[in-house]
C-alpha cells in the first residue's frame, strides 16, 4: 500500500525516548582530565616508542627490524630478498610494510645516511643526497647484516639485556641491543616527538672508542683530544668552533657548519663539487644557484648540471670566460645550501624518561649500561660453568668406581629406577645422575676420565676467575675497553669529514656592493614598477601605461637603495632596486606581484624608500576613522627576509598611507563629506605594526574616511575652517571653494 503523506507537511517528532538517551550519553569533562585520559597516552607512546632513541642508538623500528634480520640468519646468511625481511619484521611491528621499509632503506649501505650502515644492501635503495632519487620496491631489493652488526649482537642469548613481549605477546624481542661500543654516537638520528625532537650527528667510530676508552680511564679527560667533531657520510669540511664543539659535547645543543668540497678544472674552466653537507641535497642547491642566476646574482655561470653516477656525487658549473672561482665559490658559499649548518639536540631515552644530554654525560649512562651488561654476561656464564662443574663432579664419583655403576645399571629392571639407583648408590643428585646415565658406553675408558678429572680443575679455576670479575670493577672496565679496541681496528675507518679551522679558509671578500648611480622610480596603480636613468628619461619621458591605467608614485634615489612594496593583503614585501633591471619610459616595467612571488589577489598600494637608517614614520589611516603610527624601524630586520606579514592592521579597510619625515599637517576626507585638518605630532609612533590605532573622526555610522594627504597637496583655501587641536574630531563640512579641481587620491605620492 502507498504510505500516507503527512497533511500538514511537518516532520514527524522523534522517539521522545531516544532523545532522553541521547542526552544521557554525553557527559561533560573537564579539558584537563580529557587531556590526561587520551592525549597524554598518545604523546608518552610517540615519545618513547617511536621518536627518540635509547642508549643503545636505536629507536624501536630500528631495534626490530635488525632483530628480525639477526633471528632470519643474516648476520652469517646469504642475501634475501627485502620483501621477505619486511614481511617477518611485521610480527614485530605491526605499522605498515611502507615504513619498515623506508626504516631498511636508511639503515642500508647504498642509501648512505650513516656512516657505519647496518644492512648490507643490493639493488636499488636511492641516495640520502638526492630528495628526487626514490629507491626501488622491495622485491627488486636485497639486504642482509653487516659484518659490525656482530657487536650489535655479541652475547645476546646470555642474558645481556632483557627481553619482552611483543605487541600480540605471541614472541619475545630485546628491549635494547648490547651494543660494545657507543652507537648512539656513531649513528646520525633524529626524530619528531610531541613536543619534543631529538637531532643526533654521527661520529667517526674510531674516535668514539678512543673516547669512550679514555673516559673510562679518566672521566674528566679531555673529550676534544680524541673526539674532533662531528663525521658525516656525505664527507664535506667541518668548518671547526672549538667553543661551539665543547658547548655541544657538554649540554647536548648546538650547531656546526659544514661546507662542501670542490675542485677547479682549468683546463675546461668549470668547477666540480664532489661532497655536499650532510643537511641538504643536490636539488635543494641546483634550485637556490638557479634562483641566483635568474635574479642576476651569479652571472658568471653559464650553465650548472648535476653529474652523479655509480662513481659518486658531482655538481659541474661551467664558468664564464674570465669568472674568478674563488670569488665565486666564496658567494655561493654565503648565498646557497653549499655551507649549511647541522643542528645538534642530543635527547635520548634513560630509563624511560627524555633527557638531552651531553656527550660526557652520554659515555657516564652508555658506559654504566654496558657495565651491567657486561655483569650479566659474566654471571651467566658463571652459572653455566658452575653447573657444568656440577655435572663433572657428580660424574667424577661414578668414575671411581664404575664397575659398581655398570652393575646397578644391570641389575636394575625398570629403566625408569637406573636414575634413582645411581643417586642412592653414588650419593648424588637427580641432575647428576641423569647426566651420568646418558654417557655412552664407549666413553667408559681411562682416557675419557682423565680428560674429565683435567676439565674439573680448569672449571674450578675459571669459576674463580669469573667471581672476581664479578667482584673487581676495573676488570669490567677492562673488558669493556678490550672490546672497544678490537671494535676500533676491526671496524673503524679514516673520517670523512675533513676539518678545517676558520682562519685556515680563504679570505670571503664579501658581496660586492652593488654600483650606485642616479634613478627615478615609477610606481603605476595597477603594480607596474620601473626603474629609468636620467639619461634614457632625457632621451624619452613620456611614460607608457596599460589602458586604464596611471602613475602612483614616483621617487628620485640611487640604483642601491633598498625598497618596501606595502600590499592591500596587510603585507610588506622588501627588495632592493639591484633586483629590477634598468628599463624605459615606453615599457609597461615589471609587474610587481609576479616580480616578488605574491599571493593571488594580493596589489601594491604604497611604496616607501626607508634609507639606511630606516628614520622616519608612516600614519595608516583606516575606512572605521582611526589612524596608526608606526615608526619605519619596526620593518628593519636583521636577516634578509623578503616577506614581512602583519605589516598593519586588518580590523578595518586601509584607505590611505602617508609618510612622515617630521610631523607636518595632514588633512583627512570623509564620504559626508568632510574635512579635518590636524598636525601629526597629536599621534602617539607605536612599536607593534599592528596597532588598531586611535580614533582620528567622529562620524555618523553611514559615512566613512575617504583618504587623507598633506595639505600642501589639497585645494583648502581657507585651513583654519578644518583645523583641530585634539583628536577626535568631526572636523567642518566642504566648502565649495575648497573642492574645487580636488583630486582624490588614495595615497601620497
Amino acid at each position: 500500500m502507498p504510505k500516507k503523506k503527512n497533511p500538514e507537511g511537518k516532520k514527524p517528532k522523534a522517539d521522545q525516548s531516544k532523545v532522553l538517551g541521547l542526552r544521557a550519553a554525553v557527559v561533560e569533562q573537564a579539558i584537563t582530565e580529557t587531556l590526561e585520559t587520551n592525549y597524554m597516552p598518545y604523546a608518552m607512546s610517540v615519545i618513547v616508542s617511536r621518536a627518540i632513541p635509547e642508549i643503545d642508538g636505536f629507536k624501536p623500528s630500528h631495534r626490530k627490524l635488525l632483530y628480525t634480520m639477526y633471528k632470519m640468519g643474516l648476520l652469517t646468511g646469504a642475501r634475501t630478498k627485502s620483501a621477505n625481511i619486511v614481511g617477518q619484521t611485521m610480527r614485530l611491528n605491526p605499522h605498515g610494510d611502507a615504513a619498515i621499509y623506508d626504516t631498511m632503506v636508511r639503515l642500508s649501505r647504498g642509501y648512505g645516511a650513516l656512516l657505519t650502515p647496518f644492512v648490507d644492501s643490493k639493488g636499488n635503495f636511492g641516495k640520502h643526497f638526492s630528495r628526487d632519487m626514490s629507491w626501488a620496491a622491495p622485491r627488486y631489493t636485497e639486504a642482509k647484516l653487516t659484518a659490525i652488526c656482530n657487536e650489535l649482537f655479541r652475547d645476546i642469548d646470555s642474558d645481556t639485556v632483557d627481553f619482552v613481549d611483543n605487541y600480540d605477546n605471541t614472541m619475545k624481542e630485546p628491549a635494547l641491543l648490547p651494543t660494545t661500543f657507543p652507537n648512539i654516537l656513531v649513528s646520525a638520528n633524529s626524530g619528531i616527538a610531541v613536543g619534543m625532537a631529538s637531532q643526533f650527528c654521527g661520529f667517526n667510530l674510531k674516535e668514539v672508542c678512543d673516547t669512550t676508552i679514555a673516559y673510562l680511564k679518566n672521566p674528566d679527560c679531555d673529550l676534544t683530544e680524541t673526539l674532533l667533531g662531528p663525521d658525516f657520510p656525505t664527507g664535506g669540511e667541518l668548518i671547526c668552533d672549538p667553543e661551539a664543539l665543547r658547548t655541544i659535547y657538554e649540554t647536548g645543543r648546538g650547531s656546526v657548519r659544514v661546507r662542501a668540497k670542490w675542485r677547479y678544472v682549468k683546463a675546461e674552466n668549470l668547477i666540480e663539487i664532489y661532497e655536499i653537507p650532510y643537511s641538504t641535497s643536490t636539488e635543494a642547491i641546483m634550485d637556490k644557484v638557479a634562483a641566483l642566476i635568474k635574479a642576476g646574482k651569479a652571472k658568471e655561470i653559464a650553465d650548472m648540471r648535476d653529474e652523479t653516477d655509480l662513481s659518486g656525487l658531482k655538481l659541474t658549473i661551467d664558468l664564464k670566460r674570465g669568472a674568478d672561482p674563488e670569488k665565486l665559490m666564496a658567494r655561493l658559499f654565503r648565498q646557497t645550501p653549499l655551507e649549511d649548518a647541522f643542528s645538534c639536540n642530543f635527547n635520548v631515552l634513560i630509563a624511560g624518561m627524555p633527557s638531552v644530554l651531553g656527550v660526557r654525560r652520554i659515555l657516564e649512562e652508555w658506559t654504566a649500561w654496558r657495565t651491567e651488561s657486561v655483569r650479566r654476561r659474566v654471571y651467566f656464564v658463571l652459572n653455566k660453568r658452575k653447573e657444568k662443574l656440577h655435572l663433572l663432579k657428580g660424574l667424577k664419583k661414578i668414575l671411581l668406581d664404575i664397575d659398581k655403576a655398570i652393575k646397578i645399571i644391570r641389575e636394575t629392571k625398570i629403566e625408569a629406577e637406573v636414575v634413582p639407583n645411581l643417586m642412592i648408590g653414588f650419593g648424588i643428585d637427580q641432575v647428576q645422575a641423569e647426566y651420568v646415565a646418558e654417557i655412552r658406553l664407549r666413553n667408559i675408558n681411562q682416557e675419557y676420565i682423565l680428560k674429565r678429572v683435567q676439565e674439573t680443575e680448569a672449571l674450578q679455576d675459571e669459576i674463580a676467575d669469573l667471581e672476581d670479575v664479578l667482584q673487581t670493577p676495573k676488570r669490567v672496565k677492562k673488558i669493556i675497553r678490550d672490546e672497544l679496541t678490537q671494535a676500533a681496528k676491526k671496524y673503524g675507518e679514516p673520517r670523512r669529514t675533513s676539518i678545517i679551522y676558520a682562519h685556515e679558509l680563504p679570505e670571503d671578500p664579501g658581496e660586492e656592493p652593488p654600483e650606485a648611480y642616479p634613478v627615478h622610480i615609477f610606481l603605476s596603480k595597477e603594480g607596474y614598477f620601473k626603474k629609468i636613468t636620467p639619461q634614457s628619461l632625457r632621451m624619452s619621458n613620456v611614460q607608457k601605461y596599460k589602458e586604464g591605467d596611471g602613475p602612483l608614485q614616483t621617487f628620485e634615489t640611487d640604483n642601491a637603495a633598498e625598497v618596501m612594496f606595502f600590499t592591500d593583503k596587510c603585507q610588506v614585501y622588501k627588495a632592493r632596486l639591484t633586483d629590477f633591471d634598468d628599463s624605459k619610459a615606453s615599457l609597461l616595467g615589471d609587474y610587481l606581484p609576479s616580480k616578488l612571488g605574491m599571493d593571488p589577489g594580493e596589489s601594491v598600494i604604497y611604496l616607501v624608500l626607508p634609507g639606511q637608517d630606516y628614520t622616519g614614520g608612516l600614519i595608516f589611516f583606516f575606512e572605521n576613522g582611526k589612524a596608526a603610527r608606526v615608526d619605519i624601524k619596526s620593518y628593519q630586520t636583521a636577516s634578509n627576509r623578503r616577506k614581512l606579514t602583519g605589516a598593519y592592521s586588518d580590523k578595518s579597510p586601509i584607505k590611505s598611507i602617508c609618510r612622515i619625515d617630521e610631523d607636518r599637517e595632514l588633512a583627512v576626507y570623509t564620504t559626508e563629506p568632510r574635512c579635518l585638518i590636524f598636525h601629526t605630532s597629536l599621534l602617539t609612533p607605536k612599536t607593534t605594526r599592528t596597532t588598531q590605532g586611535v580614533a582620528v573622526l567622529t562620524m555618523k555610522p553611514k559615512h566613512k574616511l575617504e583618504t587623507a594627504l598633506p595639505i600642501e597637496e589639497t585645494p583648502i583655501t581657507n585651513p583654519p575652517r578644518y583645523r583641530v587641536r585634539a583628536l577626535p574630531a568631526a572636523g567642518a563640512l566642504l566648502r565649495q571653494e575648497d573642492t574645487e579641481e580636488r583630486q582624490i587620491n588614495l595615497l601620497d605620492t
